[in-house]
């Protein structure tokens, strides 16, 4: 009988995966050039890789994420170390505060077509657990200004000079909430629009060195 997925398991299985995909022919994205469709390839690969393996729930990215299980709860990016960037649906404001609400798990690959083959070269898998989901430099900024003593008028300003989306009400809740309960420091840097623009190359760049986030190179 299988066992069931565990975290443990999926950032270690995702190593594993990253390693033999590595040295595999991609024949089917020989030529492809659409991201979208490497990362969709890539996703659905490593659903399959850990189905044969675990008990898991396989969702979907168009209906929500990838690993929606009630102990894993981890959506899976796929993105080229060109511009080792994805989105992500928009919930609230509250995520660039306080998190995204889900683990991120990121395989970020060099594509390269040498005659009529095809490799995906990994050069880093991230697991960022989802306290650690939230915007970098606003997270430390709004920490800093919590141990300095703002009050709540501070906290809305800060909010508004940096357009987080929302409005007053929403400012106010969040300013109440950020002074009762400050936010732990993010390293994801999310960018406003339609969907979250999330961007990488902090978070692959930490080097196993801070708690939350587990780091693999090659």
């Amino acid at each position: 009988m299988k066992p069931k997925l565990t975290i443990d398991a999926l950032i270690r299985e995702a190593e594993v995966f990253c390693e033999f995909m590595s040295q595999e022919n991609h024949q089917e994205l020989l030529g492809v050039t659409d991201g979208k469709a490497v990362g969709t390839y890539v996703e659905h690969k490593f659903q399959r890789y850990l189905a044969e393996r675990y008990i898991v729930t396989v969702g979907s990215s168009a209906k929500g994420i990838d690993l929606p299980g009630k102990n894993i709860q981890t959506d899976i990016k796929v993105t080229s170390i060109t511009q080792p960037q994805s989105s992500c649906p928009f919930r609230n404001a509250r995520q660039k505060i306080f998190g995204l609400g889900y683990n991120l798990l990121v395989f970020v690959y060099d594509k390269k077509d040498i005659d009529n083959k095809c490799y995906l070269c990994f050069t880093h898998c991230t697991f960022i657990d989802k306290s650690r989901t939230a915007d970098f430099t606003i997270t430390k900024r709004l920490r800093q200004m919590v141990a300095d003593g703002a009050c709540k008028e501070d906290i809305i300003g800060f909010l508004e000079d940096r357009n987080v989306p929302g409005d007053e009400i929403v400012y106010n809740d969040l300013a109440e909430e950020i002074l009762y309960n400050p936010p732990l420091q993010g390293y994801l840097t999310i960018s406003n629009a339609l969907q979250w623009r999330l961007q990488y190359a902090r978070v692959i760049a930490l080097d196993n060195s801070v708690d939350g986030v587990i780091n693999y190179e090659w």
